[in-house]
């Protein structure tokens, strides 16, 4: 990639929510510009720009079959992308389970300092 990494070229290209649904319909199958503008409210050349996106990012490589020239989706980068994502899940899972163990028993000492059998 010129002048970027890949990472941070396939994190731009995902910002889209059209270049998602995109990625989305092609998880199920190959696809024509025709094929994936149908279920979209834009128009055939935007679907085509955000192709262009997807393909510089190397979510996408385009091969052509007579006329018809069809994206296919490329899991790699998305690997990529999912494994950077999970090692910050880990440090969250981290964070959040000594966030519940602290609430517990914070929650326990407030149980234990307004129990009435504690006054007696």
């Amino acid at each position: 990639m010129a002048g970027t990494d890949q990472l941070s070229a396939v994190f731009s290209a995902l910002a889209d929510p059209t270049r998602r649904a995109i990625i989305a319909e092609l998880a199920a199958r190959d696809a024509t510009v025709t094929e994936l503008t149908a279920p979209l409210s834009i128009s055939m050349p935007a679907v085509s720009r955000h192709l262009k996106v997807l393909e510089r990012a190397a979510l996408i490589s385009r091969s052509r079959s007579g006329k018809w020239r069809a994206s296919h989706l490329e899991a790699a980068p998305l690997r990529e992308a999912a494994d950077w994502i999970e090692r910050y899940r880990q440090l969250w899972d981290s964070s959040l389970t000594r966030l519940d163990a602290h609430l517990a028993a914070v929650q326990a000492a407030e149980r234990a300092a307004n129990d009435p059998r504690e006054m007696e």
